[in-house]
């Protein structure tokens, strides 16, 4: 039991110390890519601790449980883990945990239909206002242009992937800038982000109450904006970028006085022409390793029984 009560404690820890780490790092604006797979890596620690922690007391408490996983083991392995010595805490443990993993299950289908009711209305909405001509197919034009009065552009993922943009964002994007907005979406598309905001949506929805999934989600929306925007600058430079950035938001009141409908904007141009310098390789290097760290720690925990007992 104490290897469950173990893992529980170390996702606990991990849930309340990583946000508050990363809030205090300096080089996360710097390097969102990194930053991206260090959250990745802390919620999936977190996540699997309490997965290896319902395992291991389901096997406490329960014969058949503990007969399906540890039919393989060596009997020294068995005795190592102590199973069947404990009171019904490792039973209410299992089962809160447990209720937890489908709770969270369900949340992310609901997640996942959703987003896929927006995009299919999306869709619909798009087929109005440009409808297909004769003998054209549905998805074969990468680029669909809008008849409309707002600058936007988005990104419409699906099968067939397609940017759309407005007559007015074509009026006011200049020279690259409309190649440096298209970039920034293609580099939504190619890391698949949609997958991450609704990974994180989900665990925020599912557990309101939890700061650390609730952060996850903040989290996930900004920085995937700036990895986006690093793209396209590495491509057509951070002023091109920021511009374009300027150029399609100025008329929404996002960079006046007061409150801004999007106040992650003016902070995200300010980086782009602030141009502060990456991290260097090394240094990005052991970010990444010590964050893929992170999962590992659990699993070690969960065997330290077994490997004592075979050692």
């Amino acid at each position: 039991m104490w290897v469950s009560l173990a893992l529980l404690l170390l996702g606990v820890l991990t849930a309340l110390a990583a946000p508050r780490l990363l809030a205090r790092a300096d080089w996360v604006e710097r390097e969102p890519v990194v930053a991206l797979w260090v959250w990745q890596c802390v919620v999936a620690g977190v996540l699997l601790s309490f997965a290896l922690s319902m395992t291991l007391s389901a096997s406490t408490a329960w014969q058949a449980v503990r007969g399906q996983l540890f039919a393989p083991a060596p009997r020294a392995v068995v005795e190592a883990y102590e199973l069947g010595t404990t009171g019904p805490w490792s039973a209410v443990l299992a089962v809160v945990l447990a209720a937890g993993g489908v709770w969270s299950g369900a949340m992310l289908g609901r997640e996942i239909g959703r987003a896929r009711a927006r995009r299919g209305q999306r869709r619909r909405d798009l087929l109005v206002r440009s409808p297909l001509l004769p003998g054209e197919q549905p998805g074969s034009e990468r680029l669909v242009v809008l008849e409309g009065e707002r600058a936007d552009a988005w990104w419409m993922a699906g099968t067939a992937p397609r940017l759309v943009i407005t007559t007015a964002a074509l009026r006011r994007l200049k020279g690259r800038q409309l190649d440096a907005v298209l970039a920034h979406e293609q580099g939504h598309a190619r890391a698949r982000h949609d997958w991450l905001r609704h990974c994180s949506a989900a665990l925020a929805d599912g557990f309101p109450g939890i700061p650390v999934f609730t952060k996850f989600r903040e989290e996930m929306h900004r920085l995937v904006e700036l990895a986006a925007d690093d793209v396209a600058s590495r491509r057509f430079g951070r002023l091109t970028i920021a511009l374009a950035l300027v150029e399609l938001n100025e008329d929404r009141g996002v960079f006046g006085p007061g409150p801004a409908p999007d106040a992650d904007l003016p902070q995200r141009v300010n980086r782009l022409l602030t141009a502060a310098p990456r991290l260097t390789a090394g240094r990005r290097l052991r970010l990444t390793a010590a964050a893929s760290l992170v999962p590992v720690i659990p699993v070690l925990i969960a065997f330290v029984p077994a490997l004592s007992a075979l050692g």
